[in-house]
């Protein structure tokens, strides 16, 4: 955080906080996304649930952020971001208490409808607030936000399973929503307007969109590669527990893939804003399928080594894809743009596990794979050569 403070307009208490807001937001945001696969198991079993309903269940946090987007990236464009981002942070906080207090799958659902919409309403305009602060190297600042929260998120499941067990899932959402609480605190103390501009907004055109072609091929990617991951979260841990494999040890597994993706974004900080950035585009999926294949086996040692493969091409995918959205967004659509590339990665992930979900790896990985290399490609025409190293 304090190598950031140098690219802040003003060092000031409010713009610092302005900076922390939306990090400590993201921090809860990340929270559920670690923490959710591992407690999957134990909400099967208090629910009677099939993998099938599981996934649903799973799958309805993905459906309502792809449609909290939609929302939040249009109404970040035409009003207040703060406000807007702020509404988001509250819904998913709420969401998460109703999880956590839920008797039956009904409420379960609704609360991961709630959590998944406010998710998605605050979710995209975060790369908004953050290189409104560092306008001079915006890849910079996504990757430190990436890393810093990937740091202290990578945590969680490790510490959840060695120190609570599955019975214990309700008091893992009960500690997102107080997260995602401290964050509006945060947010409160800071919101003195001065970020957003006081001048009319201009009329922008929304078809600009689709007209984008570039856009497109990164939205692409996006859905291909996050499917890919996203299906790793989900299948893994409800995989490995129903082959008996003890909680802190599938903790361990993923926790090796959260750390790898803060470790490869911190290196990475210096790199997404030369002209490296397409190769490192071109490597992610490829990374990631690398694990899929090594997730072949129940041997806990390659499992860790597929985890540190997947976490790096989550981290060569992440920063390195919403820079390129920023790049290619029509003038005015920054936040509708990067709604629609949380949309696709939900999108994607969601295709994928209600596909596959009642399959295993072994028949999973194939079809993975094949987007993957979808996404190679789409990489490859969506940078010029310049990205590209060449």
């Amino acid at each position: 955080m304090t190598d950031h403070e140098a690219s802040l307009p003003k060092t000031s208490v409010s713009g610092y906080s302005r900076l922390v807001g939306p990090v400590a937001a993201h921090i809860a945001f990340v929270m559920e996304l670690t923490l959710v696969p591992l407690l999957l198991p134990a909400l099967g079993v208090d629910f009677s649930l099939s993998v099938g309903t599981l996934a649903w269940v799973f799958n309805a946090y993905s459906i309502a952020v792809a449609a909290g987007v939609l929302i939040g990236g249009v109404l970040g464009d035409a009003f207040r971001t703060d406000r807007i981002f702020a509404v988001g942070v509250a819904t998913f906080a709420c969401g998460s208490l109703l999880v956590a207090w839920s008797s039956g799958l009904e409420t379960l659902i609704v609360g991961r409808v709630l959590q998944g919409f406010g998710a998605g309403v605050f979710s995209p305009l975060i790369p908004i607030l953050l290189t409104r602060l560092a306008s001079d190297k915006p890849g910079r600042a996504l990757i430190l936000w990436g890393s810093i929260a990937g740091y202290i998120a990578a945590f969680a499941p490790l510490i959840y399973s060695t120190t609570l067990d599955g019975t214990y899932w309700r008091f893992a959402f009960v500690v997102i929503a107080a997260q995602a609480s401290v964050a509006l605190w945060i947010l409160r103390g800071s919101n003195d307007g001065s970020c957003e501009s006081t001048t009319a907004r201009p009329v922008v055109d929304y078809t600009s969109i689709l007209s984008a072609s570039k856009l497109w091929l990164v939205f692409a990617y996006v859905f291909c590669t996050y499917g890919a991951i996203t299906f790793f979260l989900f299948r893994l841990p409800v995989w490995l527990s129903g082959n008996a494999v003890e909680t802190g040890q599938i903790g361990l597994i993923l926790s090796a893939m959260w750390l790898t993706f803060s470790a490869v974004s911190t290196l990475l900080r210096n790199k997404v804003d030369q002209d490296y950035v397409g190769a490192i585009m071109v490597a992610a999926p490829i990374l990631i399928a690398v694990g899929l294949v090594l997730s072949l086996n129940q041997n806990t040692g390659l499992l860790i080594i597929a985890s540190i493969f997947v976490g790096s091409g989550l981290a060569y995918s992440n920063a390195p894809s919403t820079q390129m959205i920023l790049r290619y967004a029509p003038n005015g659509l920054s936040g509708s743009s990067t709604c629609l590339d949380i949309t696709f990665a939900r999108f994607g992930g969601f295709v994928t596990v209600a596909l596959l979900a009642n399959f295993g790896l072994p028949i999973a990985a194939p079809v993975l794979t094949i987007l993957c290399i979808a996404a190679v490609f789409c990489s490859v025409l969506v940078c010029p050569p310049a990205l590209r190293g060449a």
